[in-house]
């Protein structure tokens, strides 16, 4: 079994996780963006003026179970920290900021 240390060496930053809808009740967003596909196809209905944009990404995790070594299965953390970083880096142009 992998560790789970060799991750932390490969993203931009931290995730903590998604949240609930209800934790974020009240709150008025102008933007929405989601990065997984399962967020996409389930993804709320977002009163008002709410810009949803959303970039699918493939499942790291999911696609390092497969992997047959540990390089390989960095990788495809390593290729996807790779789209997520140009995705972010292209959002002012995307969100028209």
């Amino acid at each position: 079994m992998r560790s789970r240390s060799w991750r932390s060496r490969v993203w931009i930053f931290r995730v903590n996780g998604s949240k609930h809808l209800d934790a974020l009740k009240g709150i008025v967003f102008d933007c929405v963006v989601t990065v997984c596909n399962n967020a996409h196809e389930s993804c709320p209905i977002f009163p008002g003026k709410t810009k949803v944009v959303h970039a699918g990404f493939d499942d790291p995790p999911r696609l390092a179970k497969t992997a047959k070594s540990e390089e390989e299965a960095l990788g495809h953390y390593r290729r996807v920290r790779d789209e997520i970083k140009a995705f972010v880096e292209q959002l002012p142009e995307v969100l028209k900021i």
